[in-house]
This record gives C-alpha cells, structure tokens and sequence, in this order.
C-alpha cells in the first residue's frame, strides 16, 4: 500500500532490553553526578531547538498539549517548558521503564515534574502550571486512553525504530504500516503531528503520513547538502496538520 519499500529490520527484539540498559546507567550516574542529563537523539542536528523553532512560527496558543512519542530523556519537553511559550499538558511516553524513571527524575529536579496528584491544579490564577508528565507505554500497544486528545504529538525518531522492526502483525503487514493509524487516532482534529526522522526523506514521509486524515504542512529546516549533482539533508522534519471533519 506504499510507495516506498521497507528498511532492512534489525533485530530489534533486542532494542527494549538495550535501551533499558541505557537508561540504567543513566539514573546510576545521574544519582554519583546530578548534572548528568543522558544523551539526546539528533544532537548533532540542533534537533530539539530547530523543532521549537518551527512550533513557535506557528503562533499555537500558550494552553496547547503536547505528546512526546519516545520521549526518552524527556529533553524536547523539557525545552518547550523552558521557551515559556507554552504552558499546556505535556506528556512524555516511553516503552522503557527507565527511561520514564529517568524523565521523570531530570524533570523532578528541575521543578517541572508533573503527577497525578498535582495535575489539573494550575497556579491557582485560572492557568495550567507548566509542566511534563512521563508514563510508560508502548505505542502499538493497545490502551485507548491518550485517543483524540492532543494538539500535537512529536516523533523525533520513534518512527525510524519502529520502521526497523521485523515483526508482523495479526494482518501480516510489517508493524510499522500500522504506525500512522495509531498516531492519527492521538491527534485531535486541526492538530498537528511533527515527525523527525534520519532514515526517510521527505518525500517518503509524506507517502507513509498523508492521506485521508493528514495532510502536509510545513518542513522543519536543516542544513543541506550536494552530492553527485543532487541535493540532500541527514535529517528530516516534516510537519502534517489532522483534517477537520
């Protein structure tokens, strides 16, 4: 059903044991050295802060909610809280419970930690407190409950893992050809869903996203570069906006 074939899969049966790994040594020489923050996807690329920049062209209201897919470290939301240009629900999800652990003491540390027993409250002047919450959940998994509900939902690399997974699902498709489905039913109508990748081009992203629910908005801008007579990026950022129905 789309115009562009397969990555070649890793064996990534492996990946949640690894990354739990990873994440182990992280909360370890977080707890010896405080000032450890772990390391963040694209940092080369100036990832995070060329995606606030993109948001933040937008003119999204200050109350906008944000779904982090693959949050790990939580640093993307972390950034957005920082910017104070948003002040909306933020929510950082992971499949490693580490990585939640993690998040949730970095963001702890920098008094923005949000639970369920402070959620909601605000500053008490009619507005959300700034904050991020991290739960652990697994995006093909099944749980309805995060359905329709947020104004955007970023994806800085998560797609690029679950590309790579050789596994199938009850229909005999590769899983990743059910990824959009579950990332439009998160987005709510005039939403948007920011997608970061280093393994598609543009063009094949918009083959996997558009279609009856998305259709493109924007690029995130990165450095580009030419190669035997053609232009290219290591990275991509493309930007797709929920129809209204």
């Amino acid at each position: 059903p789309f115009p562009y074939s397969h990555k070649e899969p890793l064996l990534t049966s492996l990946f949640p044991a690894s990354w739990d790994k990873t994440y182990t040594t992280d909360l370890d020489t977080h707890s010896a050295h405080p000032s450890h923050s772990g390391q963040a996807w694209f940092t080369d690329s100036s990832a995070s802060a060329r995606t606030l920049a993109y948001l933040s062209s937008l003119s999204l209201p200050p109350k906008t909610s944000f779904l982090d897919l693959g949050t790990g470290t939580g640093e993307m939301l972390f950034l957005l809280c920082s910017s104070s240009r948003f002040c909306g629900k933020m929510l950082g999800i992971d499949y490693s419970a580490q990585s939640v652990e993690f998040g949730s003491r970095l963001a702890a540390q920098k008094g923005l930690l949000v639970t369920d027993e402070v959620e909601g409250k605000g500053t008490g002047k009619g507005e959300e407190s700034t904050g991020v919450e991290f739960r652990v959940w697994d995006i093909m998994g099944s749980d309805p409950w995060m359905w329709g509900q947020w104004d955007v939902v970023l994806d800085k690399g998560t797609f690029d893992a679950v590309s790579l997974n050789p596994d199938t699902d009850v229909a005999g498709r590769r899983v990743v050809e059910g990824y959009r489905e579950r990332v439009e039913r998160m987005v709510r109508p005039g939403g948007r869903f920011l997608v970061t990748s280093c393994n598609w081009i543009e063009e094949e992203l918009k083959a996997w996203f558009e279609g009856e629910s998305f259709v493109w908005e924007g690029r995130v801008g990165y450095p580009r570069f030419s190669f035997g007579g053609k232009q290219g990026q290591s990275v991509s950022g493309v930007c797709f906006v929920k129809k209204l129905r």
